[in-house]
């Protein structure tokens, strides 16, 4: 881990470094902007990775997906894919901070320009946490930075799942969290693209409220059979959060 000057070079005045508590490792973030929820921790913690297995995330952020994947599941190796040219930047750093340059790399690329994807290697995963809400819905500016991450400015539904086909190797799995309002869409699509829906897990705020977040497991060519997986609540009726999500945030 990298100390001293050399970490006052990665963080800069506007960032945060927090401790992710798992191995060590801790993520660059800004301040005030854009910051990884409890969906890409719930997401990076559903995907089914081996450890000798290869990842690309798309949509990557800051890359928080593919830290805590290397934390708990270390992969051979990790891409994250990210339209932000400034958020890769951040990501990149923090690879430099934790020292994982030989397992995680992050590109600037357009998840649409589907000739560069075509060129890169085929992996075993995929994993996303795309923009949530259309794009017709409030947006006030295109060119806002948390616009983008949560609107589908830049990339919409199914360029994500196009692009997942692409980059994903035969009987490949695919990893992605959402919202329920949207499962009829996410269900047509990855059927359109030939990536079977296999799994489903809804996520609760508690007992009193329906689900907010859907996570979604899919096979490229694979056979037709979908399993509902047992739901998950984020809090207790008291408030207090469930023994799963401690056990999912390591705590």
């Amino acid at each position: 881990m990298i100390l001293g000057s050399e970490f006052m070079d990665l963080v800069k005045i506007d960032e945060t470094l927090d401790d992710l508590q798992i191995k060590d490792i801790c993520i660059i973030q800004k301040k005030q902007g854009f910051r990884f929820g409890v969906d890409a921790v719930l997401l990076a913690n559903y995907a089914k990775v081996k450890r000798n297995q290869t990842v690309i995330d798309l949509c990557s952020g800051t890359g928080i997906v593919p830290f805590i994947i290397e934390g708990k599941k270390e992969p051979k190796s990790i891409v994250g894919i990210e339209i932000q040219e400034d958020m890769v930047e951040m990501a990149n750093r923090t690879v430099l901070y934790n020292e994982f340059q030989d397992k995680i790399k992050f590109i600037n690329e357009d998840l649409k320009n589907v000739e560069v994807l075509k060129k890169m290697e085929r992996v075993d995963v995929i994993t996303v946490n795309p923009p949530y809400k259309l794009k017709n819905s409030g947006i006030v500016n295109e060119f806002d930075k948390n616009a983008i991450a949560r609107h589908e400015i830049c990339c919409n539904l199914e360029d994500v799942i196009k692009a997942a086909r692409i980059l994903l190797k035969d009987n490949g799995s695919f990893f992605m969290v959402h919202r329920p309002e949207r499962l009829a869409d996410i269900l047509c699509l990855m059927r359109k693209y030939k990536v079977e829906p296999k799994s489903i897990k809804l996520v609760y705020p508690n007992t009193k409220k329906p689900p907010n977040i859907v996570l979604i497991e899919g096979k490229r060519d694979g056979g037709e059979f979908l399993k509902w997986e047992n739901s998950l609540y984020i809090h207790k009726d008291s408030g207090d959060y469930t023994e799963e999500l401690n056990e999912i945030y390591g705590r």
